[in-house]
């Protein structure tokens, strides 16, 4: 089952899990902040511009091949370097060091790196989270509600966006934290403890919830559309580029378009570029797009206080040490924009 949380990192560009490190490529890279510029602040002589992907293919792949990154930075004089990374918290790491300016990743690495104090801002929304995290359950379950959850078992990987969509959620049934006895599973755990009846119902993400649906081993029990608990993706820039080089932010975001919409008008040749890539049936990956489409857009005010709702509960459960407000660090300013412009 590696594969398969490989392939949602790098399809979406974002997930929604703990662990991974930067590559050696970013290591060797020289970063937008540790090459100052020898003239003006708007000078971009011997900049290198550091961007962080999950996986090497999905939406960037494409792109990279292509070299459209490349093509539009060097009009500028500019040097792109790619980093690749198994989840968002290696991504914030790298970003607070200066080897990272750019990253596509979830609500709650967002959430923990403000809280940290680490220098960011969200630039862009990635996906609206309404059904890429979901609670299932066995089909021939007797759970058919949250209520139903009460004295169960529940399989969650702690600090993940399910994590965070579990404990919300019972809230929308009624219940509390300790009306369930949360089994600490990462997924390839939990698999085998869904499939064998070691737990009772799982909370977890896509690709997790294609698989099990489609191969008839599990249904869906609620998910964000359902309950109203998103788990949104976002895409972020080291605050420190972004004032020094707000120019490149749109066009990084000019190219992202780009990239997106090659997706959606080839989106047949796509898919099975997807499929290929990651060695996985057509129908997870067509599954997975129903569940979660990739978006570029603003950062809408309900999806802020949505993000908001997020960093309020981390702060209770002290998965976080401080209150934040999440409204601080959107910066809306370089997607609108990177849309009014769009590249051809």
């Amino acid at each position: 089952m590696n594969k398969f949380r490989f392939v949602f990192a790098a399809i979406l560009t974002l997930s929604i899990v703990i662990t991974g490190c930067a590559s050696k490529e970013a290591d060797k890279s020289t970063s937008a902040a540790a090459t100052p510029s020898s003239k003006k602040e708007t000078s971009y002589e011997g900049l290198t511009v550091n961007i962080g992907v999950q996986g090497s293919g999905g939406l960037f792949g494409k792109a990279r091949e292509e070299k459209w990154f490349e093509q539009e930075f060097e009009k500028l004089g500019v040097k792109v370097a790619w980093a690749e990374f198994q989840s968002g918290p290696p991504m914030t790491e790298a970003m607070a060091s200066n080897r990272l300016d750019f990253a596509g990743l979830g609500n709650m690495p967002v959430v923990a790196a403000q809280a940290a104090g680490i220098p960011f801002k969200i630039i862009s929304e990635a996906l609206d989270g309404k059904n890429n995290v979901a609670i299932i359950v066995k089909k021939n379950s007797s759970i058919k509600s949250i209520t139903d959850l009460k004295g169960k078992k529940v399989a969650v990987a702690k600090g993940s966006n399910a994590f965070n969509f579990l404990y919300r959620g019972l809230e929308t049934g009624g219940l509390k934290g300790t009306d369930i006895e949360a089994i600490q599973l990462q997924p390839d755990e939990a698999q085998a403890a869904f499939e064998t009846g070691g737990v009772d119902a799982w909370a977890t993400w896509d690709p997790y919830i294609t698989l099990n649906t489609l191969t008839d081993k599990g249904t869906v029990l609620a998910d964000g559309g359902q309950l109203g608990v998103l788990s949104p993706s976002f895409y972020i820039v080291r605050q420190e580029f972004a004032d020094k080089y707000p120019d490149l932010v749109t066009l990084y975001l000019k190219v992202l378009e780009k990239s997106r919409l090659w997706e959606d008008s080839h989106l047949e040749e796509a898919q099975k570029r997807y499929a290929a890539e990651y060695k996985v049936p057509l129908p997870v990956i067509q599954g997975m797009r129903t569940r979660s489409t990739g978006i570029n857009i603003p950062v809408a005010d309900d999806v802020v206080a949505e993000l908001q709702k997020t960093a309020d509960f981390q702060f209770e459960v002290k998965n976080i040490r401080k209150k934040i407000d999440v409204s601080k660090v959107v910066d809306n300013q370089f997607i609108t924009e990177a849309l009014k412009n769009k590249l051809p």
